[in-house]
């Protein structure tokens, strides 16, 4: 597997990728936003990890380019910025993970694996050929096959990571489910980790499955998670 990693610090680089390499990953290193944008449109990678604090071009900024770009190979985003606003933004730039710094190399490998699972079938794993099939509740209806969402038959734009929670809740309707079964079912974490990037992203899907609707569908149960069910509510908003 490629990586990519864009860390401004050579010694924090270099430990990295001397240890990735060990674990048989190929790592390449940019220092600077600019140069891993020419790199990234002249080389193939199966995951991008890049600093929030870059020169040149931010890893915030690197991020929203790639995705304008329909680039659409994994990110992770190591920030020295924990607070959720910065987590946040990450996210909203189009990163699908982020890790604050400082972090445990068996952390930061752990959701290499995470992220690259997502993008190609386990070992040994025989990939059947493709049949529609989709997934419905109440007026929302998820085809597995196009990747696409509807809801009332209007189409609801949904990202990769969006699309993943959507699908896991819809397996699971009117069953509460907490943040730890999410964070593994939909992130592939099976060790305990901060959930407040199920927070954020169940904070996305509402906004665009539940926006403008008396039927409201993904509800929060106060300190156990959130269920998938029918709530009927007078204000739309």
């Amino acid at each position: 597997m490629r990586l990519l990693l864009v860390e401004d610090e050579p010694e924090v680089a270099s430990f990295i990728k001397k240890s990735l390499e060990e674990g048989d990953y190929e790592v390449t290193v940019a220092m600077d936003g600019t140069m891993a944008w020419e790199t990234i449109n002249s080389f193939k990678y199966d995951l991008l990890i890049f600093d929030l604090m870059l020169p040149g071009i931010n890893g915030l900024e690197l991020c929203k380019k790639c995705r304008q770009q329909k680039i659409l190979t994994p990110i992770l985003m190591l920030t020295a910025l924990g607070a959720t606003d910065n987590i946040i933004m990450g996210l909203d730039s189009g990163a699908d993970d982020y890790l604050t710094k400082p972090f445990k190399l068996t952390e930061l490998e752990a959701r290499i694996r995470s992220l690259l699972r997502r993008i190609r079938p386990a070992e040994n794993e025989v990939t059947e050929p493709p049949t529609k099939n989709s997934l419905a509740f109440a007026d929302v209806v998820l085809d597995l096959d196009e990747k696409s969402v509807t809801r009332n038959k209007v189409p609801v734009e949904l990202t990769a990571t969006e699309f993943r929670l959507l699908e896991y809740l819809l397996r699971n309707p009117r069953k509460v489910v907490s943040r730890m079964d999410i964070l593994e079912k939909v992130w592939g974490y099976d060790f305990n980790l901060n959930t407040k990037v199920v927070d954020v992203y169940i904070n996305y899907l509402r906004k665009k499955l539940d926006k403008d609707s008396k039927l409201k569908l993904i509800n929060t149960v106060t300190g156990m998670g959130y269920i998938l069910k029918e709530v009927y509510n007078e204000d739309p908003n």
